[in-house]
């Protein structure tokens, strides 16, 4: 049995980022799990820090602007809608009901959560940002926290997906206190995100910019990606006191056969496989087969990664700095050693590293 409250550390709050600093400038503190010591580097020591034959696989979600800010019709109220997957006939059981043309039906989280019962209508609109896009919606299921089964419609011409992406803010990180700008919507992406459907960037992938693929590319290291539509339970709280009894909401992945492919290969020749952040290492870990091949598949993964997993493909993480008490945190303490990542963690904080989304980089190799 393992505490949660075992995963605890002090953090300054002003060592929470707010802003990202500019691609390709992150600083790095670069664990040897096995010599249990760190040292401080750069992000662009990345290409000198692994050899020539690894493979660095990479998650190209996309994230998209899943909060919606709107009204209660027609009494005007104000509401918040963070948009989490969708939701129509395809995703829920029972006969098919396709429903009126051009309407989806998505998971959502909604705030005032109690007042928004079933059978409520909202309009979405903003005339300053996008004149003449509107989405109506309406709740047809209520689930605890907030969680609400909705139907959405646009108003005139445009689809649903071009109405969201048009009225839709950022969902940035609860822990970023302020609003979200223009400029999130292309910073709070990696340059290589391919499939909509994220909530929540892969963070550890904000680091890269182009030169320094090109160099990882230049210094024969391989480049893969696969992808996890990272969900809003990334964010969610642990709320029990013994880690084996959490459980981590599921999330859709796929891991394309050129992918597993390109992992079996360098396997095969001795390489290392690095993942960019805990989602990859998540879906990784979940398509292992027992003798340490990756399997292409899609589907989803609830794996919780905590101490005592036995990692079968990860090799080597470059991973953000995480909040206390988390799951992540759980992960990152699985793959290096609880006592030795909290250790790397004070020393991070002493040394003003910047913490979470926006902050600096790990690589434990």
């Amino acid at each position: 049995m393992t505490l949660v409250s075992s995963f605890d550390f002090e953090l300054p709050p002003d060592l929470i980022a707010q802003e990202p600093c500019a691609r390709g400038t992150s600083r790095l503190l670069v664990v040897h799990r096995h010599a249990r010591e760190w040292e401080e580097a750069s992000i662009q020591d990345l290409p000198s820090l692994l050899a020539p034959g690894d493979l660095v696989v990479a998650n190209d979600t996309r994230v998209f602007p899943a909060r919606l800010l709107g009204r209660r019709d027609p009494s005007g109220g104000a509401v918040e809608c963070l948009l989490l997957e969708p939701a129509g006939p395809a995703h829920r059981p029972g006969p098919p009901d396709p429903g009126p043309p051009n309407e989806e039906e998505w998971w959502a989280l909604v705030h005032p959560g109690q007042k928004l019962k079933p059978g409520t209508r909202l309009v979405f609109d903003d005339p300053e940002r996008a004149p003449g896009i509107a989405l109506n919606a309406e709740i047809l299921e209520q689930r605890f926290f907030g969680r609400r089964r909705l139907t959405l419609q646009p108003i005139g011409t445009h689809g649903v997906a071009d109405a969201i992406d048009a009225l839709g803010h950022v969902p940035l990180p609860p822990y970023i206190h302020r609003p979200d700008r223009a400029e999130d919507r292309e910073r709070y992406q990696t340059i290589y995100a391919r499939e909509p459907g994220a909530v929540a960037a892969p963070t550890a992938g904000l680091h890269f910019d182009d030169a320094l693929v090109a160099r990882l590319a230049a210094a024969g290291i391989g480049w893969a990606t696969l992808t996890l539509h990272v969900g809003y339970g990334t964010f969610k709280p642990i709320r029990v006191d013994r880690v084996e009894d959490h459980h981590v909401d599921p999330e859709r992945f796929v891991v394309p056969p050129a992918t597993a492919h390109a992992i079996n290969r360098v396997r095969a020749d001795g390489g290392r496989i690095v993942a960019v952040g805990t989602t990859t290492t998540r879906t990784l870990e979940s398509v292992a087969a027992a003798d340490g091949l990756a399997e292409p598949r899609a589907g989803t993964t609830d794996l919780f990664i905590h101490p005592g997993h036995r990692f079968r493909v990860v090799d080597a993480l470059l991973t953000n700095f995480h909040l206390p008490k988390s799951s992540l945190l759980m992960l990152v303490a699985a793959f290096a050693g609880k006592d030795l990542v909290l250790a790397a963690y004070r020393d991070a904080i002493q040394k003003g590293f910047r913490f979470y989304s926006y902050g600096d980089a790990m690589l434990i190799v």
